[in-house]
């Protein structure tokens, strides 16, 4: 296994980066979609393709890019041995928060679809920096590996 991971080594790091760039930026998407959709009238038309739009989000992009970021970076954590490193424990301590993030937001995409409005337009703009200030410690993390 350790051989086939090796020879495959920068393939799979690239893909792990691709899936990051869609696992982000279906990060980023959602909560602006959450204030387009609390903007609508519980039960519209528009409600209705706000939910279809964050059911569609969430499958297409989130979810699956969620699983593959994740069996790729194990993989190549466990290729190079990052599993000793602190820099890489810190890693790990910022992608569960950020899957926590993400698990979140599912969460409120079906609050949403139920017709609750829990949160104020201006709540959900501010937790729309989330995934850029960990973007932000994961890429130092992984770059300068300060520790």
């Amino acid at each position: 296994m350790n051989e086939i991971l090796s020879m495959l080594y920068l393939w799979l790091k690239a893909a792990h980066i691709i899936f990051i760039i869609f696992w982000m930026a279906g990060l980023f998407m959602m909560p602006r979609f959450f204030v387009y959709h609390q903007e609508c009238s519980v039960g519209s038309d528009e409600d209705r393709k706000w939910i279809e739009r964050e059911g569609k989000l969430r499958k297409i992009i989130l979810n699956p890019s969620l699983i593959v970021t994740w069996i790729l970076g194990l993989s190549l954590a466990y290729n190079i041995g990052a599993f000793s490193q602190g820099w890489f424990h810190a890693k790990l301590l910022a992608v569960l928060l950020l899957t926590g993030y993400h698990g979140w937001m599912i969460t409120y995409v079906k609050k949403l679809a139920r017709g609750e409005r829990t949160m104020t337009d201006k709540a959900l703009r501010l937790v729309n920096e989330v995934p850029g200030v960990a973007a932000a410690i994961i890429v130092i993390l992984v770059i300068i590996k300060p520790f």
